[in-house]
């Protein structure tokens, strides 16, 4: 298995990009948008030349790298020939369902297909292709190429074979991977989420500020990051869409997103890609400053 087409050149398709060219995979990186596969590259450009100036690669390694990419802006070119497919588009439903209608097409019949979503069902995403076999979740976290983990989601009908193949993977790649089963936001945000919307409801209930908030959890739990920053860093569009996934598919009223989150959302309010969340962005990406909506 040496061809990886990523699909979407966002935060976390060029981060799995970036993973899988820097171990020796031809990649091809896919998004309708080719400023966005420009942004991509140089994302991943830039995250290149930090691990060289820390020396944790050469400046031969990075340029291997980069010459193990490929853009594309044609699905059907970009995955023709791909012995694996990551879908990393963004966390829809639609979306994602048409993404795997195309390449169950597209791809050759021995062709795996991987989707890293948050929270929708592996079986689900399968079932609209002839493959169902053959297509498993690989959720990576973020920053992808620091962070070890990787949940492999079993669907209802994935092989054993698929599953051992993309465990195997996993592990070339330097990852931790976690076998989990294919229930609503699996396992990482079916904990990570409600935990995130009960410090959003414990803002929205006056209980304490912000900074008060992340600081108990950083200093009283050994988070190295306060929930309302993680959820900031995360999207708080992303957060929304995952609890609004798990309220549907357990009907468990504590799954439900606080309604402050569900209006900030509304309102733009998405965190650092917005340039405003819980904090203000405006200046720096650290969360220094709270934002001015919730400055008394």
């Amino acid at each position: 298995m040496k061809h990886i087409s990523i699909i979407g050149a966002g935060t976390m398709g060029n981060g799995i990009a970036h993973t899988f060219a820097q171990f020796d995979y031809k990649v091809n990186l896919i998004d309708v948008s080719k400023d966005s596969l420009d942004k991509g590259i140089a994302t991943i450009t830039r995250n290149l030349d930090r691990m060289v100036s820390k020396e944790k690669i050469s400046e031969e390694d990075k340029k291997r790298t980069l010459a193990n990419l490929t853009t594309f802006t044609s699905l059907a070119d970009g995955a023709k020939n791909a012995d694996l497919v990551v879908e990393a588009a963004t966390e829809n439903e639609s979306i994602k369902l048409d993404i795997f209608r195309e390449l169950d097409k597209i791809c050759p019949v021995e062709a795996i297909l991987a989707t890293n979503t948050s929270s929708i069902p592996i079986t689900k995403i399968a079932a609209v292709t002839g493959r169902p076999k053959q297509v498993i979740g690989m959720h990576f976290m973020n920053p992808v190429p620091i962070m070890k983990l990787v949940e492999i989601i079993r669907g209802y009908n994935t092989s054993d074979e698929i599953t051992n193949t993309v465990v195997e993977l996993a592990k070339k790649l330097g990852k931790v991977p976690t076998e989990v089963n294919d229930y609503p936001g699996f396992v990482a945000n079916r904990i990570l989420m409600p935990m995130i919307n009960e410090a959003v409801e414990t803002l929205y209930n006056n209980v304490a500020g912000v900074q008060e908030i992340d600081t108990v959890m950083k200093l009283g739990m050994a988070h190295p990051m306060g929930p309302l920053q993680l959820a900031d860093f995360i999207g708080l569009d992303v957060c929304l869409s995952i609890l609004e996934v798990m309220y549907d598919g357990f009907k468990n009223p504590k799954y439900a997103p606080c309604p402050l989150l569900v209006n900030m959302v509304r309102a733009g309010k998405l965190g650092v890609k917005s340039g405003e969340g819980f904090y203000d962005y405006s200046e720096s990406k650290k969360a220094e400053k709270v934002s001015s909506q919730f400055v008394s």
